[in-house]
């Protein structure tokens, strides 16, 4: 059977094809047409169709597209309650028609397709699909929280052979995730994207205002939640275009994180009582909240958790289209990794690199190649396999740094151009990783737990180290990662290191790079040493600093 999946209503507009049950393809309209998140200058237009990702996911997979079985839509348009104020309302109804005339808009952009095959899947049995059918376990809890759905905010449930059983849903207006939005426009921010930032900055100061938000957000102990009216002038002036973030800024964040956290471990608790799993799969932007999940998976009651790397709304176009699946009778797949975008061959690379004129070499192992530069404290652009689903760079689309000196926090953030109190990930072979990191589950292959680095590591590898203690650490697996092994073995052979520093590769406000064509764009216009594309060295001519 095959199915396409799209997700198209909110943000991060994405595609995925599912074939027998296996995920063949996924990716994000933005890496095509390089608008972050999907995002345009006013409202309604960010509703596009990921016309170019699709197309692409049938191109991968050799598809036409009057050859799918179906396609899979992860929002209903006939569950929005039209009647829930204070959500989107003046472009409610334009949403659901834009809804409901998707199957035509693409008819058009994927000639052949038959609109009759079009089917809608709830928003948040999009995301549990995403996590609950991808995950590594079979039976298991299933946790989603966002800003909002058709009607509703969160779902709790579990999957059983395959099946969803929904036991609460989270109605709307009361949505963590709007709250969370909400407070990281206060804070100066852009919302449905910068939410990592609060949770950064929360990392700066005491949750000074916790006991207000304690009052203000209330579990009811049964799954659910209701969050009173926010005046957020109340704690912190609104922060405006070049402002100035002062400590009250930042103990609003962390007074709003720990209350998110407490609220995420009551509605877990309930959740493992109610259904006695021993695993939980956590979807929806909240669960990109690292610092969040790390809670639920050292505070909360299940023995494993694990969440899909893009939880976001970009990963309901995948669990529309495995929740079709599943329906159908079809036995699905757990999730193969994150790579699952496009790539280049090595005769492709090399043709542009000559288009464009690009000095290069092809060294005998380009790992040894970028492990030397990055030794001698050169900043690395990685361009490898194919690209990443989610936000996050996991060692095909990375800017690399030596972990050993501090200052180069600083300095990557100024490669991209983004806040200096942002931190950057260390990347560590999976064998490797207790060594350096305490707290928090290990392996942790998408980045998405916070774990305390070690006493011992804190001093050696200061750039990978939060100004909490803690660091976001990718696990990487020897065998399915052999070119990233190489690099941190080479690596670690000139420096005693077994680990280097990792953030996307991508400059400020800028989709990560996806084409060859992309990487070469964003090394050419910013510090960066030496580029590692394909087999191929690209290398600054003077020197980057």
């Amino acid at each position: 059977m095959r199915i396409l999946g799209i997700n198209a209503v909110f943000h991060d507009p994405a595609a995925a094809l599912v074939v027998d049950g296996r995920i063949v393809a996924a990716a994000e309209e933005e890496r095509f047409s390089r608008r972050k998140h999907g995002k345009q200058p006013v409202p309604f237009s960010a509703w596009e169709q990921p016309e170019q990702a699709a197309a692409w996911c049938l191109r991968q997979a050799g598809i036409a597209a009057s050859e799918l079985d179906a396609v899979a839509c992860s929002y209903d348009p006939r569950l929005v309650d039209h009647a829930v104020s204070g959500v989107d309302s003046e472009w409610e109804h334009l949403r659901t028609t834009f809804a409901l005339r998707a199957p035509y808009f693409l008819r058009t952009a994927l000639p052949g397709l038959d609109p009759e095959i079009v089917h809608f899947v709830p928003h948040h049995v999009a995301h549990a699909a995403s996590a609950g059918l991808a995950a590594p376990f079979g039976d298991c809890a299933v946790l989603t929280v966002d800003g909002r759905g058709e009607s509703t905010s969160a779902l709790a449930g579990e999957y059983v052979d395959g099946r969803l059983r929904v036991l609460a849903t989270q109605p709307l207006p009361h949505s963590l995730g709007l709250m969370y939005e909400e407070l990281t426009e206060h804070l100066g921010f852009h919302r449905s994207s910068d939410e990592y930032k609060v949770m950064a900055l929360a990392s700066y100061a005491k949750p000074t205002f916790l006991p207000d938000f304690t009052e203000l957000v209330r579990s009811d102990g049964e799954g659910l939640y209701e969050i009173g009216e926010i005046e957020w002038d109340r704690w912190a002036p609104r922060r405006g275009p070049g402002d100035s973030l002062d400590e009250v800024h930042a103990q609003l964040a962390a007074s709003v994180q720990a209350r998110l956290e407490e609220v995420l471990l009551d509605v877990a608790g309930w959740l493992h009582e109610r259904t006695g799993q021993d695993c939980l799969a956590l979807a929806g932007g909240v669960a990109l909240n690292c610092v969040a999940n790390t809670r639920l998976a050292t505070a909360g009651r299940f023995r494993q958790v694990w969440v899909q790397p893009a939880a976001g709304d970009a990963g309901t176009a995948l669990g529309a289209a495995l929740h079709h699946a599943a329906e159908n009778g079809v036995a699905v797949s757990p999730m193969p990794g994150a790579d699952l975008g496009r790539e280049w061959s090595d005769a492709e690379i090399e043709e542009l690199l000559k288009t464009a004129h690009v000095r290069y070499e092809r060294p005998d192992d380009i790992a040894e190649v970028a492990a030397e530069a990055l030794a001698r404290d050169e900043a690395v652009g990685w361009f490898q396999g194919r690209s990443e689903f989610g936000p996050r760079a996991l060692g095909h689309r990375s800017l690399l740094a030596h972990p050993g000196h501090a200052a180069n926090v600083e300095r990557l953030n100024d490669i991209k151009g983004r806040e200096q109190f942002r931190p950057v990930a260390p990347m560590t072979l999976a064998e490797r990783a207790g060594e350096l990191f305490s707290r928090g589950p290990l392996p942790s292959p998408y980045m998405l737990f916070v774990h305390d680095v070690v006493p011992g590591w804190q001093d050696r590898i200061p750039a990978a180290v939060h100004v909490d203690g803690t660091a976001r650490p990718q696990t990487v697996d020897r065998e399915r990662e052999p070119l990233l092994a190489r690099l941190l073995d080479s690596f670690h052979d000139r420096t005693g290191l077994p680990t280097l520093i990792n953030t996307s590769f991508n400059t400020a406000g800028r989709p990560m790079v996806d084409s060859p064509a992309d990487a070469l764009e964003c090394f050419g216009s910013s510090a960066i040493d030496l580029l590692a594309i394909g087999p191929f060295a690209v290398r600054r001519q003077g020197g980057a600093r």
